[in-house]
């Protein structure tokens, strides 16, 4: 088959099929040290020469396919019980691949932003957490590549085993998250993280989905049009070699040099337009058996234009990534944001919008306000994040006891001066700390009172003598609040409001932006 001089090239960035050379080969995610998901069909695939048969054989089981007019087949292995290490072969003619040091067990997708691509090497801990890493059962599939403006159909990255000379490298909550679950269930665990760092949502998410909702139409008519590149790229280059000189006159007078200027274009190109990280990170891991989702993504959202639609885009990116893998009810999770200061009520709403997004089935959610960093957009604190998220995992997709959630709000009525609030996720009792504070209580004025709390099993009585008839409670709605309501099982109650009144852009955090040196 004959092929362009720059196949070879275009092939490695995934920007035509793999078929287009006519090779027999494996998608990448089947590669030495894979982990495989136990208890389900594992489909299996790659690319061939049109027409030809392909046979996968695997642990005493053979599959076998032929390959479509792309070249691309897809087949099926039985389910496979935790273990290994097992080889994989792959067969078609005369031509083979094989994979080695295969394992069974349990596979999570872990997707979002910085604080899912940050490493257990920058976070808390390191030397302590190095020295136990000596753990061959975890292995972490760490993907490649960027954004790309059509669906990819292979990804770029390798299984690493886990031990002290690698885990530095492995996505922190993904690890801690996976420690976890291997300790408890003593089966190897697989890890994908898929992430990257100062993403929206918009680009994770397919398009089409959600050019489709109906939530989202005025989103898109804010949309600004695509960029364009040859203007930033001029404008980068002249700022650049300004910043040069400038850099040079400052070491020369013994002076501090400027911030360098970043590259407008690799920024662009790395978050990509609205679906973009889907089409280059998320679709080329479809169908590869997995046992659920993990989602740390929010910061990149909470500008006040970005904040309120995210309510719509967290159980469209849940629905759409469950339907492509055909699971529909697949395990689910996220991380709450934590407390930080500097994004006001859009950090906020993104909270509540993660918490509303638990209506749908066999979602789950760490909280997390007790344990970020007010000063840090990256808490390194990914131990307690790894923890909350395996919990829930434990309790959820394992059927095993353990509290699953802090408290959450279930419903509420107003009886007389008091607002009754009923939680689920007590889990031996509510336990108030330090007097109960961030709770407040308003009228049909929406003037915000100081609340006094009393807790009776799982029930709070909210009540102020300022507010004698009581229409709306808020708890934790800060992007800092004092965390005092928790379980008896240690887990932190997750923000709630009763209302449901119009959220404005803070003054002083648009102050404050506005008031923010601008980059060279």
């Amino acid at each position: 088959m004959r092929t362009s001089i720059l196949a070879p090239a275009l092939l490695l960035l995934g920007l035509i099929p793999p078929s287009a050379n006519a090779e027999f080969k494996l998608a990448r995610l089947f590669s030495d040290h894979a982990v495989l998901q136990s208890g389900v069909d594992v489909p299996v695939w790659g690319w061939a020469e049109a027409g030809e048969q392909v046979t996968v054989t695997l642990g005493g089981h053979t599959s076998s396919a032929t390959a479509g007019k792309d070249g691309r087949w897809v087949l099926k292995l039985p389910p496979l019980k935790p273990g290994g290490p097992h080889v994989l072969q792959a067969k078609a003619g005369t031509a083979s691949l094989t994979v080695s040091d295969v394992l069974v067990g349990e596979v999570w997708l872990g997707s979002g932003q910085s604080n899912m691509a940050m490493t257990v090497g920058n976070s808390k801990d390191f030397e302590k957490e190095q020295k136990a890493a000596h753990l061959p059962n975890i292995r972490m599939f760490t993907v490649g590549g960027s954004a790309t403006k059509e669906p990819q159909q292979d990804c770029v990255g390798s299984w690493v085993v886990c031990s002290p000379e690698t885990v530095g490298r492995f996505s922190a909550t993904a690890y801690f998250f996976g420690r976890d679950i291997h300790t408890a269930l003593k089966v190897p665990v697989g890890l994908i993280n898929s992430s990257v760092g100062g993403t929206p949502i918009d680009s994770w998410l397919d398009a089409d989905v959600q050019r489709a909702s109906k939530e989202l139409a005025p989103m898109f008519g804010n949309t600004e049009p695509p960029p364009d590149l040859e203007a930033l790229r001029a404008k980068y280059e002249k700022d650049l070699a300004e910043w040069k000189e400038k850099a040079k006159l400052a070491k020369k007078n013994g002076q501090t040099a400027p911030r360098m200027p970043r590259d407008p274009v690799a920024t662009a190109q790395r978050k990509g337009d609205i679906g973009g990280l889907f089409n280059g990170k998320i679709a080329p891991l479809v169908p590869y058996a997995l046992k659920g989702f993990l989602w740390y993504q929010g910061e990149a959202n909470t500008v006040f234009t970005k904040a309120p639609y995210y309510q719509f885009q967290l159980p469209l990116l849940v629905q759409d990534w469950r339907k492509r893998w055909n699971m529909p009810n697949a395990p689910f999770a996220w991380v709450q944001l934590p407390n930080f200061v500097g994004r006001g009520n859009g950090w906020c709403i993104v909270r509540e919008a993660m918490l509303k997004t638990l209506t749908l089935p066999n979602t789950g959610m760490a909280v997390t306000i007790d344990v970020g960093d007010p000063k840090d957009i990256h808490p390194k604190n990914k131990q307690a994040v790894g923890d909350r998220l395996a919990r829930w995992a434990l309790g959820s997709a394992y059927g095993q006891k353990v509290a699953t959630c802090g408290p959450l709000m279930k419903s509420h009525e107003i009886i007389g001066p008091h607002v009754v609030i009923k939680m689920n996720h007590a889990d031996g009792g509510l336990i108030g700390k330090d007097g109960l504070q961030g709770f407040v209580i308003c009228g049909e004025d929406q003037v915000w009172k100081t609340a006094t709390v009393k807790i009776d099993d799982s029930k709070l009585f909210v009540s102020s003598p300022e507010v004698p008839k009581p229409v709306a409670v808020r708890y934790a709605w800060h992007e800092t609040p004092p965390v005092t309501l928790w379980n008896a099982a240690g887990l932190p109650a997750s923000p709630f409001r009763t209302d449901n009144f119009p959220v404005e852009p803070d003054l002083e955090v648009r102050k404050a932006v506005a008031a923010r040196p601008k980059r060279s």
